[in-house]
């Protein structure tokens, strides 16, 4: 399958910090943008509420200038980000007095946000998404489609 490099970088990045457990949803360096962006927290400069679509002055700047972060504007990591909490678990826009799923650094959690995101930025980039299995699945055909996945008698 044909991949963009953002897309391809990106998901390498994310499945990485996901190994690694260092992917974690409350902090700006470990979050799905914070290890898409190289574990940076610039990205939190873009906007004043964590969790919202809201770009400030500085967010605003760079998305009318069509600044692009490792190739996602300021207004696409925002949306990451929010699809990464929701994916979650997370009521937003984060602020202390929401609450906060008791196990948001559980893998099952954390990979089901993670799969979130995946199928945002596929869908971003025409890529089927890479996460969906059931295409091997398929019963509409007496042998699998896809040659690699056959099983050898």
């Amino acid at each position: 399958m044909k991949t963009t490099i953002r897309l391809e970088q990106a998901i390498q990045k994310l499945y990485i910090a996901f190994h690694n457990n260092t992917l974690h949803p409350e902090c700006c360096k470990q979050c799905a943008v914070g290890n898409i962006l190289d574990n940076t927290d610039s990205w939190k400069h873009l906007t004043d509420n964590h969790g919202t679509l809201k770009l400030n002055y500085v967010g605003m700047v760079h998305q009318n200038v069509g600044r692009k972060f490792k190739g996602y504007t300021p207004l696409e990591l925002l949306e990451i980000e929010i699809t990464f909490l929701k994916g979650c678990g997370y009521e937003l826009p984060l602020h202390y007095k929401n609450k906060r799923p008791k196990n948001s650094t559980d893998k099952n959690v954390l990979f089901h946000g993670l799969c979130e995101v995946i199928k945002l930025l596929c869908k971003w980039d025409n890529v089927s998404n890479v996460m969906d299995y059931t295409n091997i699945f398929d019963l509409s055909y007496d042998k699998p489609r896809n040659k690699t996945l056959e099983l050898k008698a």
